[in-house]
């Protein structure tokens, strides 16, 4: 899988531009708020229908303009395949294959497998849980479009009980038939989600593990945990009880929707004990062990986009990276940093193609 050539217009600040990218190696070197990793966030736009940084969409238009447009051409096992994703003021969202619209975002996950690796990874660490689990169901939903289905069927039904709670408590009514109705719904789906996250879990660890222990050269151990209330007991079982306390609180304590992950380093916290280096290098080692397992799911090598990873890590961490990319595991990449000289001599000890563009606002 690689991106042959990317266009943007009116994305962030970035007013028009064209580009056309080497098979391997692509560098966007710059002074700080010049547009890299906005560069970024529109390759990952195409893969995925929204920012990797702002959720809000219309923020992502430039200032004083009405419309953005973001397209791509990229090579898949000998296919091309052209992705537009556009957005106007006032208008619906659109995305575009091969000039045809989408009627669901949801069916073009998983199209084009991309992984980002950025600074802002550091919320995996330090926000709640729900940081989390949307890194688990993204690494899965792109190989699993079932799945994605049963998360967004999941979440809908969880608004409705919700509803329902919030209406038992105004109208100072309760209706069991009609909340058991819901709690078995989500009982199916949840029971599926539980389970494929569980099995995530299971085959990712060790690829974690093990990019972990190149990166560090061996020198520190880590673990990563899949925290569930549905380890214990079935979800109907929660819901029975946490009944009460449900209808006090108005919303669903127990679910799917409460899973977490853990981060320890050498037996502790990462987020307490963890240092800045140690800290990305785990976040790093999950994101190259993200790009493992979507790459031997889907037997298609992902786009890797490395957004200024090079800042806060010693130069032996750096240059473990580096083997690890010389070892032509991975496919397309495309990184970001503020020096063209440490880029430049990074990427030419690996011996592979690469292109450098300077950006400047």
């Amino acid at each position: 899988m690689n991106l042959e050539q990317l266009h943007v217009l009116n994305f962030k600040n970035i007013s028009e531009k064209t580009f056309h990218f080497t098979k391997k190696i692509n560098c966007f070197v710059g002074k700080n708020g010049q547009g890299k990793t906005n560069l970024l966030d529109a390759i990952y736009y195409l893969a995925f229908g929204k920012s990797y940084f702002n959720p809000v969409a219309l923020q992502n238009i430039r200032h004083e303009e009405d419309f953005f447009v973001v397209e791509g051409v990229f090579n898949k096992t000998d296919k091309r395949e052209q992705i537009v994703c556009s957005l106007k003021k006032g208008q619906k969202k659109v995305l575009k294959r091969n000039g045809k619209i989408y009627d669901k975002f949801a069916d073009h996950i998983g199209l084009i497998p991309l992984v980002m690796i950025s600074p802002s990874d550091q919320d995996l660490i330090y926000e709640g849980s729900e940081t989390r689990r949307k890194f688990i169901d993204l690494v899965i939903s792109q190989q699993d479009g079932t799945y994605l289905q049963q998360l967004i069927q999941y979440q809908k039904i969880l608004t409705q009980r919700n509803a329902l709670l919030k209406y038992f408590a105004l109208n100072r009514v309760f209706d069991p038939d009609t909340l058991i109705v819901y709690n078995e719904q989500l009982h199916g789906l949840g029971t599926e989600i539980h389970q494929k996250r569980k099995t995530f879990i299971e085959e990712f660890h060790p690829i974690f593990t093990k990019y972990h222990r190149e990166i560090t050269n061996e020198g520190e151990t880590v673990d990563i945990r899949y925290e569930s209330q549905l380890h214990e007991k079935p979800l109907l079982e929660l819901f029975n009880d946490s009944l009460q306390k449900d209808r006090m609180l108005q919303y669903s304590s127990t679910g799917i929707h409460k899973d977490d992950l853990v981060f320890e380093l050498n037996g502790h916290s990462l987020k307490k004990f963890g240092s800045q280096g140690q800290q990305k290098s785990l976040l790093i080692a999950l994101k190259l062990a993200q790009f493992d397992f979507i790459k031997k799911q889907s037997g298609v090598a992902p786009i890797l986009l490395f957004d200024d990873i090079f800042d806060k890590l010693d130069a032996e961490r750096v240059q473990q990276i580096v083997n690890m990319v010389n070892k032509a595991a991975f496919g397309q990449l495309f990184i970001t940093d503020t020096h063209e000289e440490r880029t430049e001599l990074i990427v030419k000890s690996t011996d592979l193609d690469y292109e450098i563009f300077k950006i400047s606002s």
